[in-house]
């Protein structure tokens, strides 16, 4: 189940309390203070892991609290320090503390084994030892453990890829990312077939790859959570590239594209930086007999209007496959360097 949204509470553990005591030594009379302090408590932590890619195990769960820090003991013996309490998360996920203040962002996991503390736990009690004085030799005070930090947060996935599939639905993206890569989405001749996210590899040669995402279909009012999309639309932020695939097979095509890029500009206007390409697809629906004539109708419109070069292609048939994967490779290669 592919889960991108959750909400969870944190606690760090206690710290363990000081502990009073004194030295009780044969052949010592009144021996001094020698109260250990208290354990730190665990912290909770987040692990980025490279293995995973939802967030399903926090839907259920949603309370994590690390263990308490022991406390001190006689002979001066510090308690043990409470075991830290590791959340694993798949690469791109975000955290955002909510407070009575509303939500901050404190940070994202981005590389595998990377660690962020959600909440620290609290510090270890001090033992009389550390109370004693010239003036005061048999403390009998020690101080309790601090308390764990408590926190909310919320957390948000946002998958990454290299290129993104950016389109309306049923323009033909999962049959693209299906024939491209090793990706098996859900393919249906009517729109939403894509409900969640797709990843898949596509390769280049036996050392060269990237990934590709399939994002589910938006629609005219996306930015605004139309349609659910709000939750489509947060994982194109993190794709490199985005690829718009649009059905050349509509009254329109222009307008579609169109009507595309301003639904990723009123949801983030970073987006209309992105590098991009634009395919039109399903070119095998076209007539032969009426195909030159349209393409070079499309290709002029696009170029005078926008100075944006189109590519057309046909996963059914494979037409321009090869040099769309291709021409991705080349604008990544590109972005990287």
């Amino acid at each position: 189940m592919f889960i991108d949204y959750a909400k969870i509470k944190v606690k760090g553990g206690d710290g363990g309390n000081g502990c009073v005591s004194f030295r009780h030594e044969k052949f010592v009379a009144k021996g001094g203070p020698d109260g250990g302090d208290g354990g730190r408590g665990g912290n909770v932590i987040a692990v980025g892991d490279e293995n995973l890619n939802t967030l399903v195990t926090y839907r259920y769960n949603k309370f994590f609290q690390a263990s308490k820090g022991q406390n001190g003991k006689g002979k001066n013996m510090t308690g043990a320090d409470g075991e830290d309490e590791e959340l694993r998360f798949p690469l791109g996920t975000e955290f955002h503390q909510i407070d009575e203040n509303g939500k901050i962002k404190i940070g994202e996991l981005t590389e595998h084994g990377q660690r962020i503390v959600l909440a620290s736990g609290g510090n270890g009690g001090r033992g009389n030892t550390r109370f004693k004085s010239s003036t005061n030799k048999a403390p009998r005070i020690a101080k309790p453990g601090g308390s764990g930090e408590e926190k909310e947060f919320e957390v948000v996935l946002k998958l990454m890829a290299d290129v993104g599939l950016v389109g309306f639905p049923n323009a033909g993206k999962s049959t693209l990312l299906s024939t491209v890569s090793n990706a098996h989405p859900k393919i249906a001749d009517y729109q939403f077939t894509t409900l969640k996210p797709t990843l898949g590899v596509v390769d280049i040669s036996d050392f060269e790859s990237f990934v590709m995402a399939d994002i589910p279909g938006l629609i005219e009012g996306a930015h605004d959570g139309k349609g659910l999309g709000v939750q489509f639309l947060r994982h194109i932020q993190r794709t490199k590239i985005l690829l718009f695939i649009i059905d050349v097979d509509i009254p329109d095509p222009f307008s579609n594209y169109q009507l595309l890029k301003k639904e990723l500009h009123l949801y983030d206007p970073y987006l209309d930086k992105k590098p991009h390409l634009i395919a039109l697809s399903k070119i095998d629906k076209i007539p032969i007999e009426d195909r030159a004539e349209l393409l070079e109708l499309l290709k002029k419109e696009f170029n005078s209007k926008l100075q944006e070069k189109i590519m057309f292609i046909s996963s059914v048939t494979g037409e321009n496959i090869k040099e769309l994967r291709n021409t991705l490779y080349h604008i990544l290669q590109n972005y990287e360097n």
